[in-house]
């Protein structure tokens, strides 16, 4: 499988409704997207969701979980904001990655995919053994309802992601690779990250950024081509690595620019997926 080409995609958002955002993604030549899912979504609007995909000829690889309440995405409030690792959120986002394990299980998508946060290095921190008692739980769920849990990389160590997995110990976890993310927290060159969870590698956004320049704010996004990952080495090892999947465009921009680079990503990615 690993010398079969990689289907192209992007990330995409309900911002209107599921038929525009699938519209969207056939009108750029895709066949492929993740799908942002807001916190509680209905069945309703994921049945209308994959109608539309249906419509289209989409494949929706993942559902990218929203969670409910706040996320600074910096290093000063994010540690205390994002993902299941404040305990003054957990639960709340527990259960909503809980419903939308079911959601998804309900559509034939077959994974749901999120950020946990800033989880800690240090396994005896009582944070970290409180993420893994409440990533079971959305494991568990996640199971029960016939579909995966992705971890969205960015906040944590490849080390640290790869204890965590192998802490939880269900056989339904899956990496979602954001190549960029890596570098704009200052955790791993994506390409060397590789060498730790690379077969742990279930899905991607293919993005591009620099690396940190002050001890409060990340990286600045880039388009592809224009940051500091090796795309020309990422994509060839993660094949290597015998990764099947596909490779999802995200650009975190909007308007007519978006759309550009995008298709920039497109043309840097053909010869090598």
């Amino acid at each position: 499988m690993a010398d079969e080409k990689l289907r192209l995609g992007v990330m995409t958002h309900i911002a209107t409704t599921p038929d525009d955002a699938m519209s969207k993604v056939a009108e750029q030549g895709l066949d492929t997207c993740q799908c942002m899912w807001p916190p509680y979504g209905c069945l309703e609007l994921a049945q209308e969701l994959k109608a539309s995909a249906d419509r289209y000829g989409v494949t929706i690889s993942t559902l990218w979980a929203g969670l409910p309440g706040p996320a600074t995405w910096d290093f000063i409030e994010g540690p205390i904001t994002i993902g299941l690792v404040p305990v003054e959120y957990r639960w709340d986002r527990v259960q909503a990655l809980c419903h939308a394990a079911g959601i998804a299980g309900a559509i034939g998508v077959k994974s749901i995919t999120t950020h946990c946060g800033f989880i800690p290095e240090f396994p005896g921190d009582p944070l970290y053994a409180g993420t893994i008692v409440a990533l079971k739980q959305v494991a568990w769920a996640c199971g029960a309802a016939g579909v995966e849990f992705w971890f969205e990389t960015g906040q944590e160590t490849p080390v640290t992601l790869l204890r965590t997995i192998q802490d939880i110990g269900t056989e339904n976890l899956g990496i979602n690779l954001d190549s960029a993310n890596l570098i704009l927290y200052g955790k791993a060159n994506p390409v060397d990250a590789l060498d730790v969870f690379g077969q742990w590698v279930r899905g991607t956004h293919i993005k591009d950024g620099e690396y940190p320049t002050d001890g409060r704010s990340l990286g600045v996004e880039k388009a592809l081509g224009e940051g500091k990952v090796n795309f020309e080495v990422f994509v060839p090892k993660l094949k290597k690595c015998g990764y099947s999947g596909h490779l999802t465009i995200e650009r975190e921009i909007s308007g007519p620019q978006q759309i550009e680079d995008i298709k920039k990503a497109m043309a840097l990615l053909d010869p090598l997926r």
